[in-house]
C-alpha cells in the first residue's frame, strides 16, 4: 500500500479557515502539514503574558508585539508563535500576516512541546530566514537563544539562566533573562 499525504498550501489553508473548517481546533500549518496545537496551561499563559508586557515596556513603539498570532513563511508554514516581535507596519497587517522580513525575532514558551520547538519548529524558522529565535524552557527554567543564520541554520546557540541579553535587532536593549523564565523554587 502506498501512503499519500495531502500538502496544504497557504492559499488553501486560508480558504479552509475562511470556510470555518477549523473553527473548533487550534492548528498551525508547518511545511504544508496541519499540526494540532496543545492547549496552553496556566504557567504557559502567565509567562507568555508577562514577557509580552515586559517587552512592550522595553521596546515601546519601535515594534509591535504579537501574542499567539500567525506569521506567514515561504515554506508553506503559518505558525502562531507565542510572541513575535515585528515591525510596526500598521494596516499592512490587514492584508497579510508578518513575513520573515517583517520579524525581528520570535519567542516560544515550551513545556509539553519542547522537543518540537527545539527541533522541527526551530528548523522551520531558520529555513524561513527568521534571524533570531528564543525558546523559554518551562521544564528547566532557562532561555535558549538561536541566532546567526547561515544556509538556513542557526549557527549560534546560547543557554541562559541569569543575566541579560540584547536581541540582535536591538543591540542597545537589555532583556533581563529572569523576566522571561520561571522562578526557581528552592
Amino acid at each position: 500500500m502506498t501512503l499519500t499525504t495531502y500538502k496544504w498550501t497557504i492559499e488553501r489553508y486560508h480558504q479552509a479557515i475562511e470556510a470555518g473548517i477549523f473553527d473548533d481546533q487550534l492548528i498551525e500549518l508547518w511545511r504544508g502539514d496541519l499540526i494540532i496545537m496543545t492547549p496552553e496551561r496556566e504557567p504557559h499563559a502567565y509567562y507568555n503574558t508577562e514577557a509580552a508586557d515586559y517587552l512592550r515596556t522595553l521596546l515601546g513603539e519601535q515594534v509591535k508585539i504579537r501574542d499567539a498570532k500567525p506569521i506567514t513563511l515561504p515554506n508553506n508554514s503559518e505558525p502562531a508563535p507565542d510572541i513575535a516581535i515585528v515591525k510596526p507596519l500598521g494596516a499592512v497587517y490587514l492584508e497579510h500576516h508578518p513575513y520573515p522580513e517583517d520579524i525581528f525575532w520570535i519567542i516560544e514558551f515550551s513545556k509539553a512541546t519542547l522537543s518540537k520547538d527545539l527541533g522541527e519548529k526551530k528548523d522551520i524558522y531558520a529555513q524561513a530566514g527568521i534571524a533570531e529565535y528564543w525558546v523559554v524552557n518551562l521544564k528547566s527554567p532557562q532561555l535558549q537563544v538561536f541566532r546567526d543564520l547561515q544556509n538556513g541554520q542557526y549557527t549560534t546557540e546560547l543557554t541562559l539562566t541569569t543575566g541579560a541579553i540584547a536581541p540582535q535587532a536591538f543591540p542597545d536593549v537589555s532583556v533581563q533573562v529572569q523576566r522571561l523564565i520561571p522562578i526557581r523554587n528552592s
